[in-house]
């Protein structure tokens, strides 16, 4: 999951894509569905316009375009259950073949999720998750607590006389970054030369960040590393390192690889990042929601990779893991 407030649309922007990504996603018949009848899919985002999703989505349509199967795209102009549930509601309304839907909150969306299920909708959980995803056909999501191990790792190796640690992450019960805090929290408490100075909640406010990230350093001047659990956390969290005045002191790392985070990277704001395979898991996520459409057999739980990108990679191979802004 990705998130950053100037790149959010708003949810009418969302629905106007979405009727192009049904043009664009279609044509053709898969082998053993019925003449004519090319399975229908839904991609409910967890952000309209994020490039995290975007990137995504790119891998859906593709995968989808090679199945034979149509799909509509749809996302809350916010990472937001109350803005998500609305739109999951008026797809199941609509009852498509199978959904692919990144949920926004592990317990809000569980109900209404699993109502799609029992109404004989395939679900593919992509990203995110919920408390009990066992109505899904499959669930792909990235090794979020292992990227936040991996992040921990980076701060380490660019502060290895090691010092205090914070994070900043979204809200609790979002899953993916529940995760990623978890594998920072294990590194640095198995290490004794860092102080783990805990978790704060920017609830994806920039401004939010920066404010606890400013208080943090009033009251922990020698804070030397922040993790930035997704990128409004980064983006507040480098706002309020600069307006501290403790750019030379204190090292970023950031997780998601959309185009603002790596012009980030490059300007030397955050000194790394760990990049997901967002069209990797769309890709997936459509073969697993073919396979259930058909009655196959699927893969309860898949998990994808991660890469840490730096100034020293971003020109080579760490630019293949850069998000897209667009499929075109």
């Amino acid at each position: 999951m990705k998130l950053s407030t100037p790149k959010i649309t708003l949810f009418g922007a969302g629905v106007l894509a979405a009727a192009s990504l049904t043009a664009c996603g279609g044509g053709g018949t898969p082998a053993g569905a019925a003449a004519g009848s090319a399975p229908k899919l839904a991609f409910i985002q967890g952000v309209a316009g994020d490039e995290f999703y975007v990137s995504m989505q790119c891998g859906i349509e593709s995968a989808a375009k090679a199945a034979g199967a149509t799909v509509n795209t749809q996302g809350p102009a916010k990472f937001d259950p109350t803005l998500q549930k609305p739109i999951v509601d008026s797809v199941v309304a609509s009852h498509p073949d199978a959904i692919l839907v990144a949920p926004t909150d592990v317990a809000a969306m569980q109900a209404p999720l699993k109502a799609a299920a029992a109404a004989g909708i395939k679900v593919v959980l992509v990203d995110t998750t919920v408390q009990d995803p066992s109505f899904a056909s499959s669930a792909i999501a990235s090794d979020n607590k292992g990227g936040g191990l991996e992040a921990f790792k980076a701060i380490k190796a660019l502060s290895p006389k090691g010092g205090k640690v914070l994070v900043i992450s979204t809200d609790p019960g979002v899953s993916t970054a529940d995760a990623r805090v978890a594998g920072f929290e294990e590194g640095a408490k198995a290490d004794s030369s860092f102080q783990y100075v805990g978790v704060q909640y920017s609830h994806n406010d920039p401004a939010e960040a920066a404010k606890l990230v400013s208080a943090a350093l009033a009251k922990d001047p020698d804070i030397v590393g922040v993790f930035a659990a997704n990128t409004f956390a980064a983006e507040g969290t480098a706002t309020g390192v600069r307006q501290a005045g403790k750019q030379n002191q204190v090292k970023i790392v950031g997780f998601d690889a959309g185009p603002a985070q790596v012009k980030q990277l490059k300007e030397g704001v955050v000194q790394a990042l760990i990049a997901q395979e967002p069209a990797s898991i769309g890709t997936q996520g459509v073969e697993q929601a073919i396979k259930a459409i058909k009655g196959e057999s699927t893969q309860k739980m898949i998990q994808t990779g991660f890469k840490q990108i730096t100034a020293d990679n971003i020109s080579g191979d760490g630019a293949q893991y850069v998000y897209k802004s667009s499929c075109q």
